[in-house]
């Protein structure tokens, strides 16, 4: 994992990535997919892909969506991107609610070390599709830049003891490498 600026790779508008056919469809299976997109985005980089963290903090000023999708009043907002071979692949906002977390992945979450995808793999997990937020969407450009709302999502990630996770990702130009 590294921090860089968010300038330094780069960075397109998935629509303005390329003019093939099918990059629609590509959009929309990635949009629908409900399984790890960390390990979706390495293979389609053909290997490693690289977490680059522009922001963590704790905090209890979050947007209203967070406050109705999650337990508690302190979450972890995290603004990552991943990216490979010097493009970025998607940008990422997330909320993780501390009430109820464990203490192992607090750990890991607060080192900033490993995409959530790979921190998910040690939990019984469903995300729930939720819809667009303004909100959310622009905490996430305000850091990364250039605003692509066709290609973004949100979703909760739930577990069985409630829901824990709330994730904003705009796939980017480099997912048809």
């Amino acid at each position: 994992m590294s921090s860089i600026p968010p300038g330094a790779l780069l960075r397109q508008r998935f629509s303005d990535a390329v003019d093939a056919p099918g990059s629609p469809r590509i959009l929309q299976l990635l949009l629908a997919q409900d399984g790890s997109t960390t390990r979706l985005c390495e293979s389609v980089a053909g290997g490693p892909i690289a977490l680059h963290l522009l922001r963590q903090v704790i905090t209890t000023d979050v947007p209203d969506v967070v406050r109705d999708a999650l337990p508690g009043e302190r979450f972890i907002e995290r603004i990552t991107c991943i990216a490979a071979h010097g493009e970025v692949m998607m940008d990422n906002l997330s909320y993780v609610a501390l009430e109820g977390l464990a203490p192992d992945l607090l750990r890991d979450l607060e080192a900033g070390r490993m995409p959530i995808g790979h921190l998910l793999t040690r939990m019984w997990v469903r995300r729930a599709a939720l819809p667009p937020s303004d909100s959310l969407q622009d905490r996430l450009w305000r850091t990364v830049g250039l605003a692509d709302a066709k290609a973004t999502r949100n979703y909760r990630i739930d577990t069985p003891d409630g829901p824990c996770m709330l994730i904003c990702e705009t796939y980017r130009g480099g997912m048809l490498m």
